[in-house]
């Protein structure tokens, strides 16, 4: 692991972008060449990381990545047993909290986001205290579309929050928002960045959504298919009344 200096004298943003990478193998080098010079743009003094969670890949992709590092110094691998999207995404937020970044970004390693984009993001970050993607144009396919708006419509009969996209892998989080909620998921929740919308919007924390470009997967298969999309429904739904209850017991 990369050692993390001191900030003491530290005065530019440190920024940790977050993305979690399974069975990437063919998206992964791309990725890295198309968002590294992100993290080298705001580096933070040379303490911000692009940080990738190898989410227990059974290709290559943690091969890849390692070899990617040696030329790549703000690049972090780090390999995890497969815990699924939520689980790898909370992992990475969770490092980029415990090394004190000042800015949290994520995205996914599947080429569907354009870095072109990210400084948008960036210069809201005096203005709000998140800035996350909305996607009124997705190129994934009628059903991920259907899903969203259907996620989308529970989060308003259960929570009482409209928001126009709870899940777009394309945000930037002021740590310390992060901080305030993080903590009241479940260590490894699965639809981690759905709650952590659904928090901010119930708080009425300063965010703003914007709109970006959502490509088609750009190789490798999709994990998700319509079996595994009804099981995460319904547990989400058991999930979501169970954490509406713990808000109304706070």
């Amino acid at each position: 692991m990369i050692p993390v200096q001191s900030r003491a004298t530290s005065h530019e943003p440190v920024l940790c972008l977050v993305a979690p990478a399974y069975n990437e193998s063919q998206n992964i080098t791309q990725f890295i060449e198309e968002w590294y010079p992100v993290v080298e743009k705001h580096k933070g003094e040379g303490l911000s990381r692009l940080v990738v969670i190898d989410d227990g890949s059974k290709d290559n992709t943690c091969a890849i990545l390692q070899e990617l590092s040696d030329t790549h110094p703000l690049l972090l691998p780090i390999t995890k047993p497969n815990g699924g999207h939520g689980s790898a995404i909370l992992s990475g937020y969770r490092y980029a909290l415990e090394h004190k970044a000042d800015y949290i970004f994520q995205t996914d390693t599947d080429g569907q986001t354009l870095p072109a984009e990210f400084e948008a993001f960036w210069a809201l970050r005096n203005d709000y205290d998140a800035v996350l993607g909305k996607r009124p144009d997705r190129q994934d396919g009628i059903m991920r579309k259907f899903v969203e708006r259907v996620l989308c419509l529970m989060l308003r009969i259960i929570f009482g929050v409209n928001v126009p996209d709870a899940n777009a892998p394309f945000r930037l989080m002021r740590a310390s928002l992060l901080q305030k909620y993080i903590t009241k998921l479940p260590r490894d929740f699965n639809l981690a960045n759905v709650m952590l919308t659904t928090y901010f919007a119930y708080f009425h924390e300063n965010i703003a959504f914007r709109d970006i470009t959502f490509r088609p997967r750009q190789g490798g298969k999709n994990s998700i298919h319509l079996k595994r999309i009804t099981a995460i429904g319904l547990k989400a739904i058991k999930d979501f009344l169970r954490l509406r209850k713990e808000i109304g017991n706070d």
